[in-house]
């Protein structure tokens, strides 16, 4: 359990609501190194997460009076992953607020709750179903192997590398002036890691990580 006294460290961070969503945030964010203090309402999900995270505490996270008492107000960043219940998700993220959090993310699962989210205090809205489910049909509809768009249609994919690339240099293949895509990365069939230089070699049977519009990068993963 948290105390008054914890010291007050950039790295920390509170996730409150320890479902699909926030459990993995906590346990990616354990795994990157950071401590977490996870905030569950469920007695049976906090005894879960209890051998797990740093610190984990049943409580009622709309409360602004608990979150002090669990030394909340020590933390600079704080992920709100309560999913159906609107309500205590909106009621969280405004108590949050109330207490000094800086930087607050918080889950969405449709556009007005997002709105809402925003307009009492969240700094950042995810709506991870609609991420995943726009990454989904991008894979599904082309030859990528993985798709991550971003703001400002600008996209990231990890793509094979056409035939016609083995044994050239990325300067040589200029893959830029045809296609309109940057390439960042080569992997090569071994599964190193190659930063890409204009005289970067493509070994057969590699995969590009590339980066474009959406549109640019499906246009050359169809032509792998």
């Amino acid at each position: 359990m948290a105390s008054n006294g914890r010291t007050n460290l950039d790295d920390n961070v509170v996730v409150i609501g320890l479902g699909r969503f926030g459990g993995q945030v906590a346990d990616s964010l354990l795994r990157l190194g950071h401590e977490v203090l996870g905030i569950d309402e469920s007695p049976k999900i906090v005894q879960q997460w209890a051998d797990r995270l740093t610190h984990v505490v049943q409580a009622d996270s709309t409360d602004n009076d608990a979150l002090r008492q669990l030394g909340v107000h020590e933390f600079q960043r704080a992920v709100v992953g309560i999913g159906t219940d609107i309500e205590a998700s909106v009621l969280t993220v405004l108590a949050l607020t109330e207490i000094g959090i800086t930087e607050i993310w918080a889950k969405a699962i449709s556009a007005k709750h997002g709105k809402i989210l925003s307009a009492v205090g969240a700094n950042h809205v995810i709506y991870p179903e609609a991420v995943m489910g726009d990454r989904v049909a991008h894979l599904i509809t082309s030859k990528m192997i993985d798709f991550i768009e971003f703001d400002e249609g600008f996209a990231i994919a990890k793509v094979r590398a056409p035939q016609e690339t083995a044994g050239r240099t990325l300067a040589d293949i200029a893959l830029r002036r045809r296609h309109g895509i940057t390439v960042i990365a080569v992997r090569p069939p071994d599964g190193s890691f190659i930063f890409a230089e204009a005289q970067t070699l493509v070994p057969a049977g590699s995969k590009l990580i590339v980066a474009g519009t959406p549109k640019q990068v499906q246009a050359f993963a169809a032509t792998t």
